[in-house]
């Protein structure tokens, strides 16, 4: 989303389900401190490059191409030198955001697949699950044109504010969605919140941090989920946040023990 906002693994489970964990970041003060408290094992910034942030040892970088504009030799190349791994276009369904049509994507993957990353479909922000929406135009024309997708990006806000029935809502879209193209997931940005006002409304510490502990738990347990990220790390913006400075906040401890 990047606007003007815009629990614990299993016994017993691998090291391999315990990397899926990591989180959208914007460059702050004591980015690097907080990120490391928060146990991630890596993160984004909706950019090619890690916008000078220094992550942690072991941390790693996962650079995405953001929209039409960001489609530059100079942007591939850097996301290239940045990371295995490259994440699609950002909510294209959305004006503000990415703003394509299914068609302009397909015209501009091949830059992206000239990079040789493992690459991630544009991440919608809805729909993911809809015959005919627009991630479903999209996969139909990559296969129908032969291009690589690896894996599904997703973006998925809640207004349900009780931590029982959000997860299990979650569960539902991803696994609608996986059904529907049977590639791995990424969850690369959720949280709670309600827009169905048009003023966001956030629930309250308490009810965050349940949904944090209930939907990580839920997501480290299906296989098909290969990584999850919280929006976001700071809490300088918005409000489900986690950290002010290195310093968790309830939602942020919460996050800090999923993983």
């Amino acid at each position: 989303m990047l606007t003007w906002l815009t629990a614990g693994a299993p016994a017993g489970a691998s090291a391999d389900a315990v990397k899926k964990k990591g989180v959208s970041a914007w460059n702050f003060t004591r980015v690097t401190q907080a990120m490391a408290d928060a146990k991630v094992s890596w993160f984004y910034t909706w950019s090619s490059d890690r916008q000078q942030i220094r992550p942690p040892a072991g941390v790693e970088f996962v650079p995405m191409i953001w929209g039409a504009a960001s489609v530059t030799d100079a942007q591939l190349n850097t996301a290239k030198q940045g990371g295995k791994t490259l994440l699609g276009f950002n909510e294209p369904d959305l004006p503000g955001q990415a703003d394509m049509s299914a068609g302009q994507a397909l015209d501009l993957w091949p830059r992206l697949q000239s990079t040789g990353m493992r690459l991630g479909a544009p991440a919608v922000a809805s729909g993911g699950d809809l015959a005919g929406g627009w991630l479903d135009q999209f996969m139909k024309g990559a296969a129908d044109r032969h291009y690589k997708v690896d894996f599904i990006p997703l973006h998925w806000y809640g207004s349900d504010f009780r931590a029982d029935a959000a997860t299990a809502q979650l569960r539902s879209y991803l696994q609608a969605t996986y059904e529907r193209y049977k590639k791995p997931i990424w969850l690369t940005e959720y949280a709670l919140i309600d827009f169905s006002s048009g003023t966001p409304r956030y629930p309250t510490p308490q009810q965050q941090a349940a949904f944090v502990t209930k939907s990580a738990a839920m997501l480290q347990g299906l296989p098909f989920i290969e990584r999850y990220a919280w929006f976001t790390l700071s809490a300088d913006r918005g409000g489900t946040g986690l950290y002010n400075g290195a310093t968790p906040n309830q939602v942020g401890a919460a996050y800090r023990a999923a993983g």
